[in-house]
């Protein structure tokens, strides 16, 4: 658990409360941004980025916030979408040749939907256990400990239902391929 003395000495840059609150909030705030951005390195980064921004405001301003977890999952929202914004402000230059014909940027769509719609329907085919454990462990980003907390099970079977679970959907996309 975060207290406000562990916030109070990583912000004044004592390793150990840094150590401490990396470990406990990593894991959380790795799978929040990973579900936004879908990419592990770009993930990394930004929860690499939001932790250094957390704690230098938690420094500059000489403060602790109540929930330093939500905190830093606005500071990731505001990372994410400011990178964004500057991905669509610098645009891509591509040569004519290159340019995809309406016809194809319209299958790519229709591939993308239908694609999208086959793992909705998978998800549904789920047990309802292992929904819970998928939509809180990765659309929600919570840790296993959290989960299990949340669920009332133990952190092992978290673990080994999400595991089926994930199977369990590869097995439905294998076999509607």
């Amino acid at each position: 658990m975060i207290t406000a003395e562990h916030l109070r000495k990583a912000a004044q840059g004592e390793s150990r409360s840094i150590e401490h609150i990396c470990l406990e909030l990593w894991e959380p705030l790795y799978g929040f941004i990973y579900y936004r951005v879908q990419n592990r390195e770009e993930a990394e980064d930004i929860t690499q980025d939001t932790f250094v921004r957390t704690l230098t405001y938690c420094q500059r301003h000489n403060t602790q916030p109540d929930n330093i977890q939500a905190f830093m999952k606005m500071v990731a929202l505001n990372i994410i979408r400011d990178g964004w914004r500057q991905k669509q402000r610098q645009g891509k230059l591509i040569s004519f040749e290159e340019a995809k014909p309406l016809e194809t940027v319209a299958a790519d769509e229709q591939k993308t939907i239908a694609e999208r719609m086959q793992i909705e329907n998978a998800l549904t085919q789920l047990k309802p256990d292992q929904k819970a454990v998928l939509d809180l462990r990765i659309l929600k980003g919570y840790s296993v400990a959290e989960t299990a907390k949340m669920l009332g099970k133990s952190a092992a079977a978290v673990r080994v239902t999400q595991y089926r679970a994930l199977q369990a959907l590869a097995q439905m996309l294998d076999e509607h391929d």
